[in-house]
């Protein structure tokens, strides 16, 4: 079953819309502005033919840090931080290194920021799992 248009609108997935369900020059507008400034990417396959990916979802930026969750990921559930200089990721569980060489600082001031963050990475996590993932939701075992 498709979501309708205003539960898209009301969710700020926008995104996701059929543009062969779009009527009028609002929502085609509310539909570019959604691709435009929202986590999806475009790729074209060896076809020709192009197609929109929802990409990386950005959780929040952290002093030069940008703590983001990928779509379609490995286990376990992570998070990545990219810095100029780094990219690591870490467990949501327990803000352990799973990836990535980043600094003693950085290390610590994940630790820190995930203490309170933990929530919202595992609704960010939920909430950009596509339906075919390997991985699926935190919390809920497959199988």
């Amino acid at each position: 079953m498709a979501i309708s248009k205003n539960d898209l609108k009301t969710a700020g997935r926008f995104d996701l819309a059929d543009p062969s369900t779009l009527d009028t020059f609002d929502e085609w507008a509310l539909w570019l502005e959604a691709i435009l400034h929202g986590p999806v990417s475009i790729f074209v396959r060896d076809s020709g033919e192009e197609v929109l990916s929802h990409g990386k979802q950005l959780v929040e930026r952290l002093d030069g840090l940008r703590i983001t969750i990928y779509p379609n990921e490995h286990p376990p559930p992570h998070f990545h931080v990219e810095a100029p200089d780094v990219d690591a990721s870490f467990a949501i569980e327990d803000c352990r290194v799973v990836g990535g060489k980043p600094t003693q600082a950085m290390v610590q001031k994940i630790r820190f920021w995930h203490r309170r963050a933990k929530p919202t990475l595992i609704e960010v996590w939920n909430e950009t799992r596509p339906v075919d993932c390997t991985v699926g939701q935190y919390g809920v075992r497959r199988g």
